[in-house]
């Protein structure tokens, strides 16, 4: 069996090298080989040099896209993986890839084919309160509309197997993925299990990407798959 590690990657010249070398030393469960998938979103600065002098070894594999946003690199990075099971893992160093074996646990014993690690059931440093504001808002809504218990809808760390993704069409572009492919396991009859992970927020002046307006339109996702 095989984990594809999917790395959306744009303009993270100070965090992918160490990103990277986390995600390669990360032990995981008895009889699941790694790969490491890097789709560079049309970076503009010092990421693309980074990226050609790091060592392949086989396990990272990089392919460079222009700028579309981070769904459409998640997208481009499915399609050139070969993995049995999938973890989104951001290039900025807030989501720790220690936490993996706790994300595959449930899926390999069976008991889901997709985990989330929620940041509000771990441990949390440096989130803003209007951000957390926000995720509780976006929680609320999911789990009033969708009759379930989501605690953290907007965690990177969304972990599923390639079954679980097949059929499901995503429609949206930049941060949309959170929220549309979320409601499209619902609406195929997938539970969704959680599992406490650790979380370091960055700033906005750290390089954080995520603008009002991206929070907006994921949002309307939530809604909008809902009455379709």
């Amino acid at each position: 069996m095989t984990l594809s590690v999917l790395i959306p990657t744009y303009n993270e010249e100070s965090t992918i090298g160490p990103l990277l070398d986390r995600v390669k030393a990360v032990e995981l469960p008895a009889g699941v080989a790694k790969e490491i998938i890097v789709i560079n979103d049309g970076s503009t600065d010092g990421t693309n040099g980074i990226l050609d002098s790091y060592p392949r070894e086989g396990k990272v594999k990089v392919f460079n896209q222009a700028n579309a946003g981070k769904t459409a690199a998640l997208l481009h990075g499915i399609q050139k993986s070969t993995g049995d099971i999938f973890i989104i893992q951001d290039a900025d160093l807030e989501y720790n890839p220690e936490d993996y074996p706790k994300l595959l646990g449930p899926i390999l014993s069976g008991r889901s084919q997709v985990v989330y690690g929620s940041r509000f059931l771990g441990s949390i440093k440096d989130m803003e309160p209007i951000n957390r504001i926000a995720n509780d808002i976006t929680n609320l809504t999911v789990n009033f509309l969708y009759k379930v218990k989501l605690t953290d809808l907007n965690t990177c760390f969304k972990t599923f197997t390639r079954e679980a993704f097949e059929g499901i069409t995503i429609n949206g572009d930049h941060y949309d993925l959170d929220a549309e492919l979320t409601v499209k396991l619902l609406r195929k009859g997938l539970t969704i299990h959680e599992v406490p992970i650790s979380y370091v927020a960055r700033s906005v002046k750290a390089g954080k990407k995520i603008k009002w307006s991206h929070a907006l339109k994921l949002y309307w996702q939530i809604i909008k798959y809902r009455f379709e």
